[in-house]
């Protein structure tokens, strides 16, 4: 199972967060990736900075025989296609594609696999756990279910579905 995080915080050239993010899953098929399934988008707020506008967050599992690298590039060239500037870490952004799970490599990169700071994010294991429950860390073999109920509740409780 392939696994891609997808995150925006400000408009993009298509418009508001939620369109951008529909917008990048029809750019990832357009590059012959196939997507399987996607989780419903969750309201978050922005890290480090609560005061930057919130993201919206999604998991998209997918389908492609392509390298994680390649797919990486794939990913960067969205972003960059969507108006994403790489400056400070942690900034709000039009766009954020990260590979999360590639059928269960362990890679030290480029791309780490899984992602490295997959277990303590809720904004990921949330929506990661409506596309693929039960889902095994690789290296800790904890469930996604598991990894979810180690998090600390405010941190979980901050993840809110958006309506349709």
């Amino acid at each position: 199972m392939i696994v891609i995080a997808l995150g925006a915080n400000l408009d993009s050239h298509v418009g508001a967060p939620r369109k951008t993010l529909a917008a990048a899953l029809d750019a990832l098929v357009e590059c012959g990736v196939k997507i399987a399934m996607v989780s419903p988008f969750y309201a978050t707020p922005a890290w480090p900075d609560p005061t930057d506008p919130p993201y919206v967050n999604a998991i998209a599992r997918v389908e492609t025989g392509i390298s994680p690298a390649q797919l990486m590039t794939i990913l960067h060239s969205i972003e960059s296609a969507f108006g994403r500037t790489r400056g400070a870490k942690n900034a709000p952004r039009t766009l954020d594609l990260d590979l999360i799970d590639y059928d269960g490599r362990l890679e030290d990169g480029p791309p780490s696999l899984p992602h490295p700071r997959l277990r303590a994010r809720a904004f990921v294991l949330i929506p990661f756990a409506d596309v693929a429950p039960g889902w095994r860390h690789p290296v800790t073999r904890q469930t996604v279910e598991q990894l979810i109920a180690a998090l600390p509740e405010q941190e979980r409780a901050a993840v809110k579905p958006m309506s349709a």
